[in-house]
């Protein structure tokens, strides 16, 4: 088996870390309320559910799905600004699982705005092992309100679904497009509001831009 790369661990009390690591370790109860608001975002496009309410308040929302789901064998990437290793260092210590660069990582979450290039760097798996692509999850101002609505289709939406999340950064429509242009290889995205809602774009989903006069962009996936 290839040994996973991975980045420095650091000690928790070293970093001033250790109160957030331990509002980071869930209990299972917990986990197990996170891993089922993922599987359903995930398995409903477009559908708004929500973390477990008893998760500790000072820790971002789109962290819980690494915390959530890590484990030894898994590698994580935290995103946060240049220099910051503060949340990386909580989640690599509260998870013990190895915290490798972004293109390695299978869980990636970010606490600030993700640029273009980072999701075109997610690793995608492969046609014959799909389940190698990453999960990101990244945080969004609000999963409603925005002034571009999204069109979804495909599986686990009936019809078509219409979406208006705000706070995607710009060019997040044409990255997204290419990170799944090679289905079913490709990358799985999580929208984690400040409140605690959560909405899937899973990489099956077909996503069409509409602009304010209705006509149809069409980001077409495969």
């Amino acid at each position: 088996m290839t040994a996973v790369e991975t980045m420095p661990r650091p000690a928790a009390d070293a970093t001033g870390t250790a109160e957030l690591v331990s509002a980071a370790k869930l209990r299972p109860a917990q986990a197990q309320g996170v891993f089922r608001a993922v599987l359903d975002a995930l398995a409903r496009p477009g559908t708004v559910t929500r973390f477990p309410a008893d998760v500790a308040a000072e820790v971002p929302p789109a962290l819980l799905p690494v915390l959530a789901l890590a484990d030894l064998g898994t590698g994580i990437c935290v995103l946060e600004e240049d220099g910051a290793r503060r949340w990386s260092d909580v989640v690599s210590v509260a998870t013990n699982a190895p915290a490798v660069p972004l293109e390695k990582a299978r869980l990636v979450a970010a606490v600030r705005t993700v640029t273009p290039e980072e999701i075109l760097r997610l690793t995608r798996g492969a046609a014959d092992a799909p389940e190698d692509g990453a999960v990101l999850c990244l945080p969004v101002t609000a999963l409603e309100g925005a002034s571009r609505v999204w069109r979804l289709s495909g599986p686990g939406v009936p019809g078509e679904r219409d979406v208006a999340p705000q706070g995607l950064p710009d060019g997040f429509f044409e990255a997204r497009a290419e990170a799944v242009g090679g289905f079913p290889a490709g990358v799985d995205l999580l929208l984690a509001a400040p409140d605690g809602r959560l909405m899937g774009l899973p990489r099956s989903t077909t996503v069409t831009a509409m602009t304010a006069m209705t006509d149809a962009v069409s980001e077409e996936e495969s």
